[in-house]
């Protein structure tokens, strides 16, 4: 068993390794500049290394991109293994990443909650105390009533 530190400093390894391979090193059309490596976790027997993507454009950018990050797996995996220069080099599983689509929804959210913000403050705007401006007795009032 790894420690953490060989596992990280792996995984930033290969995330350096594949994003650069990516850039210049294969030629497939799927995969042009659109395609960026955001995160690479590694297990801690250092066998299989997952690489997390994002890519730029519709959905069916990103059905090509995963198509051709599956074809170039072999290609980057060797090139892992020369940059790495381990016992086994891990295996590559591509997930892409949610990340800009939890992005998305939490920026709807923020809106909503700045749209009914603004409400609240529009109905507020004019708005009065219900009762008088200090609600509290002092002490000797009920008696100079009387």
């Amino acid at each position: 068993m790894a420690d953490n530190a060989r596992a990280k400093k792996l995984a930033d390894l290969i995330r350096e390794v594949v994003a650069e391979k990516l850039q210049r090193g294969i030629k497939d059309p799927r995969l042009g500049t659109h395609v960026t490596i955001t995160d690479t976790r590694v297990t801690g027997d250092l066998r299989e290394a997952t690489v997390f993507y994002t890519v730029y454009g519709d959905d069916e950018d990103r059905a090509s991109a995963a198509a051709g990050l599956e074809s170039a797996k072999g290609i980057l995996r060797s090139a892992v293994g020369r940059a790495a220069g381990t016992k086994f080099t891990p295996t590559l599983t591509f997930i892409a990443d949610a990340l800009p689509e939890n992005a998305r929804t939490i920026e709807d959210l923020l809106d909503k909650a700045r749209a009914s913000d603004a409400q609240v403050r529009q109905a507020s705007s004019g708005a009065t105390f219900a009762g008088d401006a200090d609600p509290y007795k002092k002490p000797g009032e009920d008696e100079a009533a009387e």
